[in-house]
């Protein structure tokens, strides 16, 4: 059965999640471990894991499966979904796959590493509209991809 499966707390584009899952009638699972307002549908599921690191990260890896799309900008949460065949995409629309995720995650953990020698001092560049767009753009094809497999 197609999901989303989203990681929830920090994620900047919900509101565009609800809209293209609605057109495409597919439910959602936010997952986060803090309470948050949603929209009360029948085909929103909030799931409340326990506070603790990467415990949302690990109910969505447990969970997920190929018929899931993954909304994530967790490089390492990437990872582990497509070990899994889930469609993965960050809230910029940059899909991970199969072929880019080890790039992202040995570029992950190059930048942590400069910033822990106190090398790089900025983070991501901000949310644009763009990226918004772009996300929309990539969720409906993946959507419209995976029902017609």
């Amino acid at each position: 059965m197609l999901e989303i499966y989203v990681d929830a707390d920090a994620c900047p584009v919900k509101e565009e999640i609800y809209k293209v899952a609605e057109r495409h009638d597919v439910p959602i699972l936010l997952v986060a471990n803090q309470w948050m307002r949603f929209p009360r549908d029948l085909s929103i599921r909030f799931i409340k894991v326990e506070d603790g690191a990467d415990r949302a990260d690990d109910y969505i890896a447990d969970q997920c499966h190929p018929h899931a799309i993954v909304i994530t900008a967790d490089i390492l949460l990437a990872q582990r979904c497509i070990e899994k065949k889930a469609h993965v995409l960050a809230p910029t629309g940059k899909a991970f796959t199969e072929s880019s995720i080890g790039n992202a995650v040995a570029t992950r953990n190059l930048m942590a590493d400069l910033r822990e020698w106190g090398e790089v001092t900025g983070g991501p560049a901000p949310f644009s509209k763009q990226d918004r767009s772009r996300f929309l753009s990539s969720l409906h094809e993946a959507i419209v991809k995976l029902k017609r497999l």
